[in-house]
């Protein structure tokens, strides 16, 4: 975690030309963040290499919220050729570690993510692209195209195409209103920060936002991908947020099949990570994507999708890449 060779130079024109860059975090992305501690002031230097990264649509987002007075962090300068973004710094208290520390403020917390995606949900979506059946398709041929040859499966792909074909309308006609879906909504990507706004949480990792249906946000926070949420807090979240939003009957398949299409897609970028980028710890979380997606797959609404499944990924192949090939 070296910081960028032109991060001096961007920080000494932004005024915070004697502080300290301290790593943060990397994350699956090309993206790195640093701290930059300048005596009682604090920022994050977000660095998202082009051409790797673009930084511009994380911008664009965060400026959306907070002009819809959620909790994004302001952006305090920026050099769109370096891909350098110095942003609000929110603070070291992400909802994954508060809750593994106090498992008791569950519903609490979780009551308060509900709450926003209410919110968030009552307004236009942003100017986004739309989250069409191009990107849904393309998002679940990860898995055929990377966790099959992974464990050496050869899968009928057309068939795979035509099950997600089937199902997909079930989102695609919804009477649920079009809005924006942040993608990635889940405990580690939410902050807990002493602002009164946006329900004292401050939002991450929003840049590959789009438009689609309001059920998305809900499945990335209560089917999370790194901790496990039991299943009455997920169905207590969902209940909760059904008696604010008052959404339309179709809504539960919707919610299954999302969460069917998200979990199917991660597991194929988890196992990208694993054997293209060389990052073996995703392995771990492949056990939970499976578990997620087997229940999403028991909704009558992916009937299609569960018999392709049966049919070319029998249960015992579903772990074969953490059984097998994870590190000692």
């Amino acid at each position: 975690m070296i910081p960028p060779a032109a991060a001096p130079a961007f920080l000494g024109q932004a005024g915070w030309g004697d502080a300290a860059i301290v790593p943060l975090a990397g994350d699956a992305s090309f993206r790195r963040y640093f701290r930059v501690v300048d005596g009682g002031r604090r920022a994050v230097l977000m660095d998202a290499p082009p051409p790797h990264e673009d930084p511009r649509p994380f911008i664009a987002i965060a400026e959306h919220l907070l002009a819809d007075g959620f909790a994004a962090p302001r952006i305090l300068a920026r050099d769109l050729e370096e891909g350098l973004v110095l942003i609000e710094d929110f603070g070291d208290l992400r909802v994954k570690e508060h809750l593994d520390d106090q498992p008791d403020a569950e519903l609490a917390v979780y009551g308060r993510a509900i709450d926003l995606l209410t919110d968030l949900h009552r307004l236009p979506a942003a100017p986004v692209p739309p989250y069409d059946r191009a990107v849904y398709q393309r998002e679940v041929d990860l898995l055929t195209q990377w966790y099959c040859p992974a464990i050496g499966l050869t899968v009928d792909q057309d068939a795979y195409v035509a099950a997600w074909d089937a199902v997909l309308p079930i989102v695609e006609q919804s009477a649920s209103p079009t809005v924006t879906v942040l993608r990635d909504y889940h405990a580690e990507n939410i902050m807990l920060i002493d602002q009164a706004t946006s329900h004292g949480l401050g939002l991450l990792d929003f840049q590959d936002a789009l438009a689609g249906h309001p059920a998305y946000d809900l499945v990335s926070l209560l089917q999370d991908a790194r901790r496990d949420v039991p299943p009455q807090v997920e169905a207590a979240m969902l209940a909760r947020y059904k008696a604010i939003a008052a959404p339309p009957a179709d809504f539960d398949a919707a919610y299954a099949v999302l969460g069917a299409q998200r979990n199917a897609k991660i597991i194929g970028i988890f196992t990208r990570l694993w054997q293209r980028d060389g990052k073996p710890r995703y392995l771990s979380f492949l056990p939970r994507m499976w578990d997620l997606l087997e229940r999403d797959l028991a909704h009558p609404a992916l009937e299609p999708v569960a018999q392709w499944f049966a049919a070319n990924i029998p249960a015992d192949q579903r772990h074969r890449a953490l059984v097998e090939f994870a590190p000692a």
